[in-house]
């Protein structure tokens, strides 16, 4: 079921009203949340509600078993169940494939050739979110951060809760579990902001992303045929559209989030507005980047040690970063480039604060880091390793003699479209990032203009799911 549907207009308000009809019996409200985050999720396919309620299951329990004992041998061991189970789960699903072909590449080097055959895996949506949700709560009971719980509902409810379930933000329980056990009220202003992020979020995904989308597949697919000029617009036009989905995606979550009381955490903070690699990545994904720290960065030891071993944490969280994004060698490089350019940052740690100067004194170093950060976009797009190299080589050699934009009205025309509100969105984030804002607080009165913005230049048509559904 997508936030952008009829089928979600209509699960949306019977929830919210069951739900808040309910205000005076939380056990009554939890088991709405849970029930209806379960229709949302089997909506896509049935067959996967028994893996996350499996998943959800064995990291209660393990949780619980966690909580009663003091044997640090035995504490490892439950530890290490819910590692191998989660990662098996998702390494299954995920990455059988790629590392069945890897494992025959590698034979095939020397000489020796070896039948295999490509299993037909449907990747769960989601299962990259939740899997890493439910981990975060078997380290920080595993490390004493956090008392185990013992409200089986409630875990449930934390887990698949709908709003978030399928692309994130990936919460922690120490911040969006506890807010399970409490009793609800309905808070007016907190719901009137929701709606505001929602609305915003369905601007970015369906005027911006989803038009962006018309053009970038296009380009994409017979890039070969294009200039240097419609490679450049489409390596820019993808970067817009992958920030406006992903980015829209999470304002709606936590848009929903607030309409039920509850509260999510920020995902995104302005990214393309980064004055360098450093500051882009404390502002883009910012769930994951701080779940990478938490739980695989600092347990690898850190900054701590010699420079070399620090620099050897640095890169490998960049590539488990690129990694978890797919099966793909596309992945790993797109990683590896953000590392490559991070570490001179990492090595020379500046403490300016860059919200100190104008946007336009931190203009250049916007551009050359927005200029960066397409470049590695079109390993994330392209379909293959070999094509996001040829992609660039006829970007630099301007071999082809077509412009896919200009070629028809109609492009150009979606074009303009999706420039003109790009740069109204990017604008609008540069007001906000001055007044040193974490998200978008559009007051009432521009609601009216981002619905008929919606409704008169939404691609309602086109390319309708969320990017992030893949991952």
């Amino acid at each position: 079921m997508l936030f952008n549907s009829i089928e979600f207009a209509i699960f949306l308000p019977i929830v919210f009203a069951l739900y808040w009809l309910f205000h005076k019996t939380h056990r009554i409200q939890l088991w709405i949340v849970l029930l209806s985050s379960y229709l949302f999720y089997g909506w896509w396919d049935w067959r996967f509600l028994g893996l996350i309620a499996f998943s959800s299951l064995v990291d209660f329990f393990i949780g619980i078993y966690l909580g009663k004992t003091d044997n640090q041998k035995r504490r490892k061991l439950l530890l290490a169940t819910s590692l191998v189970f989660n990662l098996g789960l998702l390494g299954f699903f995920k990455y059988f494939n790629f590392f069945t072909e890897a494992f025959v590449d590698a034979f095939s080097l020397f000489g020796m050739s070896m039948e295999h055959s490509r299993l037909q895996i449907i990747l769960p949506v989601g299962i990259s979110f939740y899997t890493f949700q439910t981990l975060s709560y078997t380290f920080d009971v595993y490390k004493r951060q956090l008392n185990p719980t013992k409200d089986l509902l409630a875990f449930l409810g934390f887990v698949s809760f709908f709003p978030q379930l399928v692309a994130g933000p990936i919460e922690r329980a120490s911040h969006l579990l506890g807010q399970f056990y409490s009793p609800r009220k309905f808070d007016y202003s907190v719901a009137v902001s929701g709606v505001r992020l929602i609305v915003w979020g369905l601007f970015k995904k369906v005027v911006i992303a989803d038009n962006a989308a018309i053009l970038v597949d296009e380009i994409f697919t017979s890039y070969q045929d294009q200039n240097s000029l419609s490679l450049i617009l489409g390596a820019i036009l993808f970067a817009f559209q992958i920030y406006c989905d992903f980015s829209g995606y999470s304002d709606i979550a936590i848009g929903l989030s607030r309409m039920f009381g509850f509260d999510l955490m920020i995902n995104f903070r302005f990214p393309y507005l980064a004055q360098n690699i450093n500051d882009f990545w404390k502002r883009w994904h910012i769930s994951l980047t701080t779940w990478f720290r938490d739980y695989v960065y600092i347990p690898l030891g850190g900054s701590r040690g010699t420079t070399l071993f620090a620099l050897r944490n640095v890169m490998a969280i960049f590539l488990i970063s690129g990694f978890w994004h797919g099966a793909n060698w596309n992945f790993l490089v797109w990683g590896a480039i953000h590392g490559m350019m991070y570490i001179p940052f990492f090595l020379n740690k500046p403490h300016q604060n860059l919200h100190q100067q104008t946007i336009w004194r931190r203009l250049p170093s916007i551009v050359l880091t927005f200029s960066v950060v397409c470049i590695a976009w079109i390993f994330f797009r392209a379909d293959t390793l070999s094509q996001a190299m040829d992609y660039i080589g006829h970007l630099i050699s301007n071999e082809g003699s077509g412009n896919f934009i200009f070629s028809q009205t109609k492009r150009t025309m979606i074009f303009g479209v999706t420039m003109v509100f790009s740069s109204i969105m990017m604008a609008t984030e540069a007001y906000f990032d001055g007044k040193q804002k974490k998200e978008v607080l559009l007051p009432s009165k521009y609601l009216l203009v981002l619905v008929l913005s919606i409704v008169l230049f939404g691609a309602f048509k086109n390319h309708d799911s969320f990017i992030y559904f893949q991952f």
